[in-house]
């Protein structure tokens, strides 16, 4: 039997073997996986390194720390509000984009120091304290023509404003602002602006006792108390206060208002209720004012 010959490739066979792709090295694979792998992380490292450099990181830190301090009822509200209020934290910002009007940015800082002081309540003192603290630094920040400061002019203001914002009644809390005010042009050092604070906050809330507490003496029909009453409370009130250390914090003499149990209040209004003389009645501001007072006597004046 003849043996057929094998035929050899044809030019066409070669030229289409030359075209197809050459098989990389198992080797080749994994090299670039090893690449790609290296540069996300240096991506994923440039852009933690960007957040950082632009105070990103940072920021949501404090934001997030401050959820945890305060822990309000609506978390997301609550950073809504804090980041649309810390626009003028840094005192860099009260210059290139310093507003036309001087008074315009006044009100601004105002407003963000308010809402600083209201985070947190003055019971809980490192948050409250904290709070005061970030407050002053929005008040100090100063602008291109401006050395950075508290001054007595933006003190009184921001005092002012929290009695006001309080509720409690104008006469009630002016006989405070008086002691504790500072003259305009006077630099207001942080530990004077964190207890002029402090006092107004709590007087603000020694007043909401003491209305509670004159509801219940208060005839309902007439919206007035029995004088020989409402005076009896006052001065069981004013021998709880005066128990207190004359150097104490204000927030000492509200505990201390807070410790008329109902033990001595019955025994004040037993000892009212034996007077013989016929009493005017007292109406809900004068009894309000003269507890005030009380707590009042006791806050150490400014200077």
């Amino acid at each position: 039997m003849a043996v057929l010959p094998v035929p050899l490739p044809s030019a066409k066979m070669a030229a289409v073997e030359k075209r197809r792709p050459a098989v990389a090295p198992a080797a080749n694979f994994a090299d670039s996986g090893r690449t790609s792998v290296s540069q996300a992380a240096a991506a994923a490292e440039s852009e933690e390194d960007f957040l950082r450099q632009v105070g990103v990181t940072e920021m949501l830190r404090a934001a997030l720390l401050k959820v945890l301090e305060t822990r309000p009822e609506e978390p997301i509200a609550f950073l809504a509000h804090y980041f649309e209020n810390m626009g003028l934290r840094s005192p860099a910002n009260g210059g290139a984009g310093e507003p036309p009007g001087q008074l315009l940015l006044q009100q601004q800082r105002l407003g963000r120091a308010l809402w600083h002081l209201r985070l947190a309540h003055h019971s809980q003192r490192t948050a409250f304290n904290n709070n005061v603290s970030v407050a002053y630094e929005c008040l100090s920040a100063s602008g291109r023509k401006k050395k950075p400061g508290l001054d007595g002019r933006t003190y009184s203001e921001l005092l002012k404003r929290v009695c006001r914002d309080g509720g409690a009644p104008e006469e009630v809390v002016a006989p405070l602002l008086r002691k504790i005010q500072c003259r305009d042009h006077e630099a207001v050092p942080l530990g004077i602006f964190r207890a002029g604070m402090l006092s107004c906050f709590v007087l603000l809330e020694f007043v909401a006792r003491a209305g509670a507490l004159f509801q219940l003496l208060e005839d309902p029909g007439l919206a007035v108390a029995d004088r020989r009453v409402g005076q009896a409370v006052l001065d069981t009130l004013e021998g709880a206060l005066g128990a207190g250390d004359l150097a104490a914090a204000p927030t000492h003499y509200l505990e201390a208002g807070s410790r008329l149990g109902p033990d001595s209040l019955a025994h004040a209004l037993d000892r009212a209720a034996t007077g013989r003389r016929p009493s005017a009645p007292m109406a809900r501001e004068e009894f309000l004012e003269k507890a005030a007072a009380l707590f009042i006597a006791k806050v150490k004046p400014v200077g």
